[in-house]
Order: structure tokens, then C-alpha cells, then sequence
């Protein structure tokens, strides 16, 4: 009985994919990530606010950076396309350090047991929508002038996920 030689054909099939693997691996890390300029010819006012969209994915917010105008007022649409639930909590620094300490009192100890609300008293403003997996939500924001505003979800991890957006304000002019 003669003995068949092994095929290489395998061998050759997964270097080949190995390098195409790693040859879009580069790519994809050295194209340019830089999100598209925004032009806003009109910052949002009560009567008609401009529409700002944004989409909640595992676990970044699109677009990053959200262009805001001190002092205008914006018409969220806020999607959660991901499959955990997401909050969208927009406002200074003081917003975000008073959700971060009310998500955390209210995060169960044991991972089974249920969550009671985490809330804020009314005064402390800034803006939290939070969504299950697939709904959306529109909400107007008038946006404060002269702070620094962050994005973030203070759900439990998800900070720690990367799941942080970046707001940059810009100057134009409001009309009335």
C-alpha cells in the first residue's frame, strides 16, 4: 500500500488568510478616524431647535465630538442601537460627578437582585435620557453657556468600557 503525500493546500489557504488579515489590521489602524467638520449655519433657538442626532452603540456615542453652541437650544434624537441599556447624560462637571454617585448608590451589591432608580434632584441639571436596547428618544436641551460639557453613561462599566463622548462648543451667532 502507498501512502498519499500530505496535502500543504491548508497551510497555504491560512497564511494567505493571515496575511490579508494583517494587511487590513494596518489599514484599518492608520486611516485617518478624524470625524467630518460640522458646519452649523444657525445655532437652535426655543421656537425652532436645531436637530442633533445621536446613535448609543456597545459602548461609544456617535458622532464624537457632538458640536454644540452655548446658549442654543438643540433637538436630541437619541438612539440606542447597541444591545445593553445605555443612559446619555450631557452637562458640566458637576452633572456628571452627581450621576456617577447616584448610579453608584444604586447599583445592587448582589449582580441577581434589582436595581432601584438612580435619580438626582431637579436642580442639578445637565441632561440624562436613559434607553433600553432598540428605543429612541427626542428631548430638547438648551444648551448652558460658558461650561465645559462632557457626555458620558454612567451605567455601571460601561466609563470604564471607553464609553465617553466628547462635546465641543462653538461660537455663532443666535438669532432671535
Amino acid at each position: 500500500m502507498q501512502q498519499q503525500p500530505i496535502s500543504r493546500a491548508p497551510v497555504v489557504v491560512l497564511i494567505v488568510f493571515g496575511v490579508i488579515a494583517t494587511v487590513l489590521i494596518f489599514f484599518g489602524a492608520t486611516r485617518s478616524t478624524a470625524p467630518p467638520d460640522v458646519e452649523i449655519m444657525a445655532a437652535g433657538t426655543t421656537d425652532q431647535p436645531r436637530e442633533v442626532t445621536v446613535i448609543m452603540r456597545d459602548y461609544r456615542f456617535e458622532p464624537t465630538p457632538v458640536v454644540l453652541v452655548p446658549g442654543e437650544t438643540v433637538r436630541f434624537t437619541i438612539f440606542n442601537a447597541g444591545l445593553e441599556v445605555h443612559d446619555f447624560v450631557i452637562g458640566d462637571a458637576e452633572v456628571q460627578q452627581a450621576w456617577s454617585i447616584a448610579d453608584a448608590e444604586a447599583t445592587p451589591p448582589n449582580p441577581l437582585a434589582t436595581a432601584p432608580p438612580a435619580s438626582v434632584p431637579p436642580e442639578t441639571g445637565g441632561l440624562r435620557v436613559f434607553l433600553r436596547s432598540g428605543e429612541q428618544a427626542t428631548v430638547d436641551y438648551a444648551v448652558p453657556g460658558g461650561e465645559q460639557l462632557s457626555l458620558l453613561c454612567h451605567i455601571p462599566g460601561h466609563i470604564e468600557k471607553g464609553m465617553v463622548g466628547r462635546v465641543d462648543l462653538r461660537e455663532v451667532e443666535i438669532s432671535a
